[in-house]
């Protein structure tokens, strides 16, 4: 792990054995970091300062920071900002979770991502990271029952951060999204904690079909950009699915596939490929696919 430098309901499943839970963070200390990086920052980018006073030194918790950062970004006309920052700021404050799941993705990110210096980053730039927020927000009003406003969000989402998660999917927390570009998530599909996600990946299902139908992605997978993974198959903890690849059927836990469709080319050398980022498809014999 890297090292800081500075001081409507859910469809039920049958196919679950593992909760998304377990994410805790120590929000108190993250954010503490956060703002001494933000200080510095102001003192470093001058003209960076109204954007970083108005999102983190102007506020008193992470919460009120997410709150205020996805509302500068999603507030539109028929949404200004005095009704969508109070309101996400709200539903943060009531969720503490929501709030530590955010944490862990920040950490992920920084941890993950060698273009990431400091957690500040994907708060303040990175799509991925505010397009997974903003998920998070669309989820809680689905699971409240305001159906339309979290399509709103999904929809307002895929506008602005070009990802489009279905506000009913479940989604752990240590989510690297890494770009983000063209993310597509079904309303089914089931992400466990600490995966790793290119750009150009679809979560998605096949035809018309009803009921549980997306991908379930187990616990420590990675996947490789522009992978469309189709139907109700899993993706076993610790799998590789390889970039470009099309997947139509489950993926044993550790194995690496690849190819149209994909097959098996090989076992995961890493034990948490998600954590690792090798995107090398570890291919027996060769990779003549």
């Amino acid at each position: 792990m890297k090292e800081l430098q500075h001081s409507t309901d859910q469809p039920a499943s049958t196919n679950i054995t593992q909760p998304l839970a377990g994410c805790s963070a120590d929000v108190p200390e993250i954010w503490q970091n956060l703002y001494a990086e933000a200080r510095q920052l102001v003192a470093d980018e001058p003209a960076l300062s109204q954007l970083v006073h108005d999102v983190i030194l102007s506020r008193d918790s992470l919460a009120a920071a997410l709150g205020t950062r996805l509302s500068r970004r999603l507030a539109r006309e028929d949404m200004p900002r005095d009704i969508m920052e109070p309101l996400f700021t709200d539903i943060f404050l009531k969720h503490p979770e929501m709030v530590q799941s955010a944490a862990r993705d920040l950490q992920a990110m920084f941890d993950r991502d060698p273009a990431c210096d400091s957690p500040l980053e994907p708060l303040l730039f990175f799509k991925g990271f505010l397009a997974i927020t903003t998920y998070r927000i669309s989820h809680q009003l689905w699971l409240d029952g305001r159906r339309w406003l979290a399509l709103y969000l999904q929809s307002l989402s895929s506008e602005v951060f070009a990802v489009d998660i279905h506000p009913a999917a479940r989604i752990g927390c240590g989510l690297l999204l890494d770009h983000a570009t063209s993310f597509v998530v079904g309303e089914t599909a089931i992400i466990e904690n600490d995966v790793s996600i290119l750009h150009e990946v679809t979560l998605g299902g096949t035809g018309k079909v009803t009921g549980d139908r997306h991908p379930i992605v187990r616990s420590g997978v990675l996947i490789g950009a522009g992978a469309k993974i189709l139907g109700r198959v899993e993706i076993g903890t610790g799998a590789k699915v390889g970039a470009g690849s099309v997947v139509l059927a489950d993926v044993a836990p550790h194995h690496t596939v690849a190819g149209v469709p994909a097959v098996v080319v090989g076992q995961a050398r890493e034990d948490n490929p998600a954590i690792e980022m090798n995107q090398k498809l570890d291919c027996r014999g060769g990779c003549g696919i």
